[in-house]
């Protein structure tokens, strides 16, 4: 990955429409910290997020990952996890075999990842057995947090992960983001808890002062 910021936007436009939803937003996350957006809902945060993670292109503006294009490259995928887009649950496979088969994917081990002891810390080991679908929100919001978690990345983008967990399931997920950073990886989340945030590491910043708005 070089010695490039994990992630830098320069310039970024978006419209939907005729209403502006990011004007000239500016944002860098140095390689091995965490920044956290927060914002009320329709200030962009997601939108922000969705493209950093090569899921929407913006109307102007240059956004690099570790110095390349968002979602280009099969390299980007193997590094960078994001919880932006609700995940495609396999039919017929279950909550276990969804994080065995992630764990494959990315040439880990089943067996040496640590799958029981994630879905256990994630209050989901109960739910081993069980199809993603029949899960509760909040239950399908653990999964793809245990999931993204279990898998080598260098790069986190997560979209409100704390959203649906009660206090105790926030503090597991902040202290576990912390421990991702301290271990050399990076984190770009967007979230309404500045405890949260706080906790997990990352330093809170907010959309508007992102937006170099001249007038």
């Amino acid at each position: 990955m070089g010695d490039h910021p994990a992630v830098e936007v320069r310039g970024l436009h978006v419209a939907y429409g005729s209403t502006p939803v990011l004007v000239n937003v500016a944002l860098t996350v140095p390689a091995g910290t965490g920044v956290c957006v927060t914002g009320e809902n329709g200030v962009g945060k997601s939108t922000l997020l969705r493209c950093v993670s090569g899921l929407q292109r913006p109307d102007r503006g240059t956004i690099r990952v570790f110095g390349g294009e968002p979602g280009a490259t099969p390299e980007f995928w193997r590094a960078v996890v994001t919880t932006v887009e609700p995940p495609t649950w396999y039919p017929g496979l279950t909550t276990r075999e969804h994080a065995e088969l992630v764990c494959r994917a990315h040439g880990l081990d089943p067996g040496e990842a640590g799958i029981d002891e994630a879905l256990e810390r994630f209050g989901l080991a109960g739910h081993a057995d069980a199809i993603p679908p029949s899960l509760s929100s909040g239950q399908k919001q653990r999964l793809t947090l245990a999931v993204g978690l279990l898998r080598p990345s260098s790069l986190l983008i997560l979209d409100e992960p704390e959203q649906r967990l009660d206090p105790d399931g926030r503090g597991t997920v902040a202290g576990l983001l912390a421990e991702y950073l301290r271990g050399g990886g990076s984190l770009l989340l967007a979230s309404h808890d500045d405890t949260f945030a706080v906790a997990s590491g990352a330093t809170v910043t907010t959309m508007e002062s992102l937006s170099a708005v001249t007038t």
